[in-house]
C-alpha cells in the first residue's frame, strides 16, 4: 500500500526514524507482518501480509496514521491510501523491486507486474 503525506509535503524527510518505529509497531498486531517497506519524503511504501488478522486493513492503516501524527505532533497524512492486493509470489517479488529501485516513481503499472 501507498499512504501519502498531507498535501504532498515533505514531511517524512525528518521524521524517518518516528516513521520507521510507527511502521514496525504495526507489526505488534496480532496477524500483521511488515513485508517491506520504504519511506519517501512524501509518502510511504509498505507491504503487510495479514494472516488471521482480526483486524481490517483500514482499522490498521487508521491507527498507524493516528499514532504516528500523534508522536510528531501534525496532522502527516492524507485521508485516504492505495492498496493493492498481490495476487502472487511473482507480482510480489515485483512490488518489492519497485518499491526498493523506483521510490520516487508516481504510479505502479500492474498491468507490467502481472504479466507472463
Amino acid at each position: 500500500m501507498t499512504i501519502c503525506t498531507n498535501f504532498n509535503r515533505p514531511y517524512l524527510t525528518d521524521l524517518k526514524e518516528n516513521i520507521s518505529e510507527s511502521i514496525q509497531n504495526v507489526s505488534l498486531i496480532d496477524g500483521v507482518k511488515i513485508d517491506y517497506h520504504v519511506i519517501i519524503p512524501t509518502h510511504i511504501h509498505i507491504i503487510i501480509i495479514l494472516f488471521d488478522c482480526k483486524m481490517s486493513l483500514g482499522e490498521i492503516v487508521r491507527r498507524f496514521k493516528a499514532t504516528s501524527s500523534r508522536i510528531t505532533g501534525i496532522k502527516l497524512w492524507q485521508p485516504n491510501y492505495y492498496e493493492h492486493v498481490i495476487r502472487n509470489e511473482k507480482a510480489l517479488y515485483k512490488i518489492r523491486e519497485y518499491i526498493q529501485n523506483n521510490p520516487l516513481k508516481k504510479q505502479i503499472e500492474l498491468d507490467q507486474i502481472y504479466e507472463k
